[in-house]
């Protein structure tokens, strides 16, 4: 025999059925959840992308300063060492006159300025644009196009 339910049973059962419906997320729920999550996740990307590179380059630019200090030092350095040089060659019984021993130092110093501008010129040639980066960043959008 069937069995007879109250009104009482049926409107219970009436009532899980709808709470049931609105437990299940539907497909708009779903796709403006994931944008919500996405957009949160990108903003906290951004923010911790700010927070490191606030930190680098704070660090970089002590670094920096320290090159920079090293740099002009060195600078000094190899003033002072051509003026030593140039009175060694000066120096003694038999010696060249003072004017002479510093054009020896400059015309070293001018040679040697010349090959590493050489070099460096030769390296700088052979510099060449990123083609497997490029190739690969104009497939991107058709990539993108093509998942859809």
């Amino acid at each position: 025999m069937a069995t007879s339910r109250t009104k009482g049973e049926l409107m219970s059962t009436s009532a899980q059925h709808r709470a049931t419906a609105q437990d299940t997320p539907t497909l708009g729920r779903l796709v403006s959840d994931a944008s919500r999550d996405i957009s949160s996740l990108i903003h906290a990307e951004i923010a911790l992308a700010k927070s490191e590179l606030k930190i680098s380059l704070k660090v970089g630019g002590i670094g920096a300063a320290l090159l920079g200090g090293a740099a002009f030092l060195g600078v000094l350095v190899v003033i002072l060492f051509s003026v030593t040089v140039a009175y060694f060659i000066h120096w003694g019984g038999e010696g060249l006159d003072l004017q002479w021993a510093f054009l020896i130092v400059t015309v070293f110093h001018l040679l040697v300025a010349a090959l590493l501008a050489f070099v460096g010129l030769r390296k700088v040639k052979q510099v060449r644009a990123p083609e497997r980066t490029i190739a690969t960043a104009k497939e991107l959008p058709k990539a993108l196009k093509g998942n859809r």
